[in-house]
């Protein structure tokens, strides 16, 4: 957590931008003033040039009004085109913080908070700012010097126009007392609702499959009525509270007219001054009818400015790590334990062992053993709640990530691939070096495959990999695994969807592996793989059971499995692992 006092990374990039902000409010100032020049022209002719009935003057007059118009549009458009700079200044300064933080927090949570809602929030906060409705804002301030001028004119105009004021700045906060909270909520839900339907999205096909459609269907519009019906509420309020501010602003001008006429009747005011009063109240009160209109907009932006300052605030910025040298691959976990997002019984119970270089060991264990969890604690993509695990030494999180990466090599479980080419998944989407690549794909199996299709290695594939199979996926993410000869390879049940030729192509790989002395860690359920490895791991409820060589774990595994049975009358020729 961030110190209290500290400024978030939000409030630090709006205070770079406050430069901008000062010049846009003083741009609204000579706006403002140069808004007078209706009442002043208006003046002019009432009381000069109608009583002078001078062409000239009223020649004059009209060139410098154009003038005057055409340098207020000018003005404006000035301050909208910083506002516009300021909000494209803003999301520059922020996107790769939030984009880390969006990536952080679905790597930290298992996916279950996986979501783009801070990158969709700062968009929205830029829109907010381009848009009319800040406009209001930086006009507002200047009511009380219309009201003044208004006073010059004629002290009961300017009482009539701070009675209008007050009453429009009442309607004002009952807007917001009466629809912040529920369009806060309404927005709460329908973001939630959002990423609930993009869950069900990537998994159309077990949808499609099982008849869930309408299930599914039935349970997004529940909550979608639940936001539609907070949004009707608090639009049905504000729509009211807007129409009756525009129903007062002008009813205001037409009563302010009809005070000029009277105090023009009684000789105080000129007709001229009449008419000027009631144009300056609408001047006046515009901002504050423009902000109640404009509400919703400013409560939506509010939020999404407290949202996107707490996560920035409680996901600070990677401190700058020291680099280090390439790792060698030795691996230390010392009373490691480790708790799954979300969870809150650890999977993995100080485990303590070393992997030396070079040493390719494999994870056994029962379904829930803590295997998987361990590998992802292994690659520090999991945090442990105690202990430590270490690569050559230090901290798996004291390594930069983006240093460290190409030195290793990993495949997950489900395999995930990206939008682009086979060639640009295999190069992990950094630069294509084409041998690497061709060499990361044979060691894989996988080249004459590739070859095959119709573009070769620019065939495009899509996130969930198009039309290759299962093991075709597989093995191309093996080949991303294994590109750049990464010094620590960790496959996480590699051989769960192969074929028999996928097999041999996997045991090549392994086998070249261990010639380049690469550290291997393999988890996995079929024993076909065992002979070779040097090393054994077995978890156990996600305690350490056995760790040695294979043929010492392969005997005590045996013997353990003898001990278990009640008195077998033939003793078998061969046993199965529990795995």
């Amino acid at each position: 957590m961030r110190q209290k006092g500290v400024k978030s990374d939000l409030q630090e990039s709006l205070l770079l931008c406050k430069g901008a902000f000062i010049s846009a409010a003083g741009f609204s100032m000579i706006i403002n003033i140069l808004m007078l020049t209706p009442v002043i022209y208006m003046l002019q002719l009432y009381d000069r040039v109608i009583s002078s009935r001078s062409e000239t003057t009223l020649l004059m007059l009209t060139l410098i009004v154009v003038a005057i118009f055409l340098t207020q549009g000018a003005l404006e458009m000035v301050r909208s085109q910083i506002l516009v700079r300021v909000s494209a200044r803003l999301e520059i300064l922020l996107n790769q913080r939030l984009f880390k933080i969006a990536y952080k927090r679905s790597l930290y949570t298992g996916g279950q908070q996986a979501s783009s809602q801070p990158l969709d929030d700062l968009t929205s906060l830029r829109q907010f700012l381009t848009g009319n409705g800040l406009f209001a804002f930086f006009d507002a301030p200047w009511m009380p010097f219309y009201i003044g001028i208004m006073f010059l004119f004629h002290p009961y105009f300017g009482w009539a126009a701070i009675l209008s004021g007050v009453i429009l700045i009442i309607l004002a906060i009952v807007n917001e007392k009466s629809t912040s909270k529920t369009l806060a909520e309404a927005n709460t839900l329908a973001a939630i609702n959002r990423q609930q339907l993009n869950k069900s999205l990537n998994n159309a096909e077990v949808i499609e499959s099982m008849g869930m459609l309408d299930n599914i269907f039935h349970r997004w519009l529940h909550k979608s009525h639940n936001v539609l019906e907070l949004q009707a509420k608090a639009s049905s309020k504000a729509g009211f509270l807007s129409s009756l501010s525009k129903t007062l602003r002008g009813m205001f001008q037409s009563l302010v007219l009809g005070l000029g006429a009277y105090l023009a009747i009684q000789q105080e005011i000129s007709p001229g001054l009449m008419i000027a009063g009631s144009i300056l109240l609408g001047k006046a009160l515009g901002p504050i009818d423009q902000m109640i209109g404009g509400w919703k907009g400013f409560v939506v932006a509010r939020t999404q400015y407290a949202r996107l300052n707490e996560l920035l605030t409680q996901i600070p910025a990677d401190k700058e790590k020291m680099s280090l040298q390439a790792p060698e691959g030795k691996i230390q976990a010392e009373q490691a334990v480790v708790v799954p997002p979300g969870a809150k019984i650890p999977s993995v119970k100080g485990v303590s062992f070393v992997i030396d270089k070079g040493d390719s060991v494999g994870i056994l264990g029962p379904s829930g053993a803590g295997k998987s969890s361990l590998v992802r604690a292994l690659l520090g993509i999991w945090p442990t709640t105690n202990g430590k695990i270490r690569l050559d030494g230090a901290d798996i999180f004291d390594w930069n990530r983006i240093e460290l990466g190409p030195h290793i090599g990993y495949l997950p479980q489900d395999i995930e691939l990206f939008e682009g080419t086979i060639s640009e998944n295999i190069a992990r989407f950094g630069e294509v070096d084409a041998d690497k690549v061709i060499d990361a794909a044979k060691m894989a199996g996988v080249h004459e495959m590739i070859l095959h299709l119709e573009n070769g290695y620019d065939s495009l594939i899509g996130a969930t990999g198009g039309n290759l199979s299962g093991g075709q996926k597989q093995r191309i993410g093996l080949a991303r695994a294994l590109y750049g000869h990464p010094q620590l390879v960790v496959l996480d049940e590699p051989n769960s969807n192969l074929d028999d030729q996928g097999e041999l192509a996997l045991a090549a790989a392994i086998a070249r592996l261990k010639e380049k002395n690469t550290t291997i860690i393999i988890v996995t359920h079929r024993h076909n793989i065992l002979g070779q490895l040097d090393k054994l791991l077995v978890l156990h409820d996600g305690l350490l059971a056995l760790y040695g060589e294979r043929d010492v774990v392969l005997a005590k595994l045996a013997e353990q499995q003898q001990q278990s049975k009640p008195a077998p009358k033939v003793i078998p020729k061969t046993f199965t692992i529990p795995i």
